[in-house]
């Protein structure tokens, strides 16, 4: 049984609230799960307190036990220093500008430092 640390989504419509949980990775996301390990209340401004809620130990008895973390999940963690901080991947070539866009952006970026100069 693989075992993943993730969100469970909680709460009203366009209220968001999610536990996080300890769960099998087979199970469904908002369905049964083994163990809730914390808490993520999106809503909150993002210096507050109570935003994100974690259970230190448990956390780190189910890491000890081989539960894998989600990517979401691993931010919080590596905020937290329980465990090391994910590392970010870069914007998927397929999201970039094409070819045109590049070079009216390029030829904007050179009128404004021409215009900076004079």
């Amino acid at each position: 049984m693989s075992l993943k640390i993730r969100l469970s989504r909680a709460g009203a419509k366009k209220r968001p609230y999610y536990h996080i949980v300890v769960a099998d990775s087979r199970s469904p996301r908002d369905g049964r799960f083994i163990e809730k390990v914390g808490a993520y209340n999106p809503m909150l401004p993002s210096d507050h307190a109570d935003r994100i809620k974690l259970n230190d130990e448990r956390i780190k008895h189910w890491l000890s036990n081989g539960a894998q973390v989600t990517d979401r999940v691993a931010r919080f963690l590596g905020n937290a220093g329980l465990a090391p901080k994910p590392v970010f991947r870069d914007q998927p070539k397929k999201s970039a500008p094409k070819a045109k866009a590049q070079e009216r952006a390029k030829e904007a970026a050179e009128a404004a430092a021409a215009a900076a100069a004079a």
